[in-house]
């Protein structure tokens, strides 16, 4: 890494630090940078919020896309403090960002108690066998508004 990406890693850390200390949620800190500059950070909010997708790289994507008025993230680069759950990285990569750099890996994480295994797991087996069931239903109806989207001209592909 270089220095200023180090730095940028340090704001992730302190973020983390302070998330934690004000009780807003785990130890977790994320922040996404642009041309050198911050354009978006995030601790974890889970226990503040009360809000179980409050994850630092989620509120820290969230306040990136408000500050460049757009969806994605594209030439953005994200610091996180850990290595991200399923859920962030599925944001990340629905945001699109050109790097992502963590500190603390999952099996650090899972060391501390937070142990997302159990969710990479679960993706591999059938849904409805899951630990949380998920059933099939009423499909052709909603394909039908999927057949609306596909004939859609002016739809904004994402």
């Amino acid at each position: 890494m270089t220095d200023s990406q180090k730095e940028f890693m340090k704001m992730a850390i302190t973020l983390a630090q302070e998330g934690m200390e004000a009780e807003k949620g785990g130890p977790f800190g994320c922040v996404i940078v642009k041309d050198g500059k911050i354009i978006g950070k995030g601790s974890n909010n889970v226990l503040m919020n009360n809000d179980p997708t409050a994850h630092a790289e989620v509120v820290a994507i969230r306040d990136a896309c408000k500050t460049l008025n757009h969806f994605q993230l594209e030439g953005c680069e994200v610091y996180t403090s850990c290595e991200p759950c399923p859920m962030c990285l599925g944001a990340i990569f629905w945001a699109r960002p050109s790097k992502v750099f963590y500190a603390c890996t999952k099996e650090d994480a899972a060391d501390a108690g937070f142990d997302d295994d159990f969710i990479y797991e679960e993706i591999k087996i059938e849904p409805a066998d899951r630990k949380i069931p998920m059933l099939n239903g009423m499909r052709e109806a909603s394909q039908k508004v999927f057949e609306l989207w596909k004939k859609k001209e002016d739809k904004k592909v994402y």
